[in-house]
């Protein structure tokens, strides 16, 4: 008989741990798995933080299930967070910096709020993306479409296309109406 098809099914108190060929061992010999080892909890914060910013609603969520205790969790936060190794301007910016060039002002605005940044975080941020949104409007309908709607059905999927990823009402309909001529020196920004 081949060694194949042995399988090891698990113990179970003290019974013997038991082949699939019927032979039994004692239960000493099986296999033990090793107690967890891994980085510490300001360790994961540290890597998480290495490869991006993370809000802290986002890193107690991902640390969450690592700590021992919901004071630890907050305690290694604040830590981080007095040695200026998360911020929660600094994630602002980064979101959307990373988002701005395919989203509009709203999307932006509600993936800030989701994080639970408050107000005085993410206004700067948002005053700024505000100032910029029918350019961006604009860039995003020039990637996708770049020549104005023939009929009304085309221009309710432009439509679309802009409200989806977020640009307000303002904006989509000054791409719609002066997308093609707009930077053409028609005095319009």
């Amino acid at each position: 008989m081949g060694f194949g098809n042995l399988r090891r099914r698990p113990s179970r108190g003290g019974e013997p741990a038991v082949l699939d060929d019927g032979a039994a061992r004692p239960a000493a010999e099986a296999p033990r798995r090793a107690a967890p080892s891994g980085p510490s909890l300001k360790g994961r914060a540290l890597r998480l933080l290495s490869q991006r910013e993370h809000s802290r609603f986002e890193l107690a969520r991902k640390l969450g299930p690592h700590a021992e205790s919901p004071e630890q969790l907050d305690r290694v936060l604040d830590e981080l967070e007095q040695a200026g190794l998360a911020s929660p301007a600094r994630f602002a910016e980064s979101l959307a910096h990373r988002r701005e060039s395919r989203f509009g002002l709203r999307r932006i605005e509600q993936e800030l709020g989701a994080h639970r940044l408050e107000d005085a975080v993410s206004a700067p941020v948002l005053d700024r993306l505000r100032s910029t949104e029918r350019d961006r409007a604009l860039a995003a309908w020039r990637k996708r479409f770049g020549i104005p709607a023939p009929d009304a059905t085309e221009r309710a999927k432009h439509h679309r296309f802009l409200a989806q990823r977020g640009f307000t009402a303002d904006a989509i309909s000054w791409v719609l109406r002066h997308g093609v001529h707009a930077g053409e020196g028609d005095g319009e920004p």
